[in-house]
């Protein structure tokens, strides 16, 4: 087992202690230790970090978030090994885009309420999508 493997599985232990899940994470930076492991490297460095953050074709957002990881863990790293290096939070600035909001037209949401009343029937849960306001479509 490498110095990487036994640091990433006390940095996974501690966060999950703490009450975080870190499925998909978990496997992520097993990726990345994997990664580094194929480079030979034995510490953390702010290239091997981008250089596995922004493998393959995504969205310049999900890099992002790959190289957050990595930081979250290089930074546990630092404190067992003075020598790595933790990436800066001014890489790879890119933000997801958000979906501009759907604003439903008094029209839609009276067709949208007269198809879901013939669907409540006697399920109280259906029915509360009939509100008097609207229930004389």
């Amino acid at each position: 087992m490498t110095t990487l493997r036994e640091a990433l599985s006390d940095y996974l232990r501690i966060r999950r202690g703490l009450g975080f899940e870190l499925r998909e994470e978990g496997r992520m930076l097993e990726g990345f230790v994997e990664f580094m492991e194929r480079a030979s490297a034995e510490r953390i460095t702010t290239r091997l970090a981008l250089g596995w953050a922004t493998q393959g074709r995504a969205h310049p957002h999900w890099h992002r978030r790959r190289l957050g990881l990595v930081r979250g863990f290089a930074r546990y790293v630092a404190t067992l090994d003075p020598a790595t290096e933790v990436p800066s939070k001014d890489l790879l600035p890119a933000h997801r885009p958000r979906v501009p909001p759907y604003i439903y037209s008094p029209v839609e949401i009276r067709a949208l309420i007269a198809a879901a009343g013939p669907r409540a029937g006697s399920r109280p849960r259906c029915a509360r999508c009939v509100t008097r306001r609207y229930s004389a479509c």
